[in-house]
């Protein structure tokens, strides 16, 4: 055998026992992943599945805890889907909906938590 062969035969080899090693005797598993880990195209169809939820809705202080998910603020967080959104050629109805999203969320003021009396011990 040649040295070229011999070189190919041993990268095959290599890349044969590297791919059974990753995907059957030790793949990665994620466990309890965060939305926040997604990559920016991700979220920006994260915020587009919020928004399109939002519309079935129309419940704002869900919306506004499922982006939460994704860390920092609600109307930051859907002002920059859209910016991803059109660099990546979403469709202008999808655009739009993100879009009603974000102006709702202009206005949004949080509804104060209500909080059960607390009882004295007797």
């Amino acid at each position: 055998m040649s040295r070229r062969v011999k070189f190919l035969l041993a990268v095959l080899v290599g890349v044969a026992i590297g791919l059974v090693y990753g995907w059957v005797i030790s793949p990665v598993r994620y466990v309890n992943s965060s939305p926040d880990a997604l990559s920016p195209d991700y979220q920006a169809d994260y915020v587009l599945m919020v928004a399109e939820a939002y519309q079935r809705e129309a419940n704002l202080d869900t919306a506004v805890r499922r982006l939460a998910a994704l860390g920092g603020d609600p109307l930051m967080i859907t002002q920059q889907a859209i910016l991803t959104g059109r660099q990546l050629n979403y469709a202008p109805r999808d655009l739009e909906l993100m879009a009603a999203l974000a102006q709702r969320l202009q206005t949004y003021t949080p509804q104060p938590a209500t909080q059960q009396p607390v009882e004295s011990a007797p």
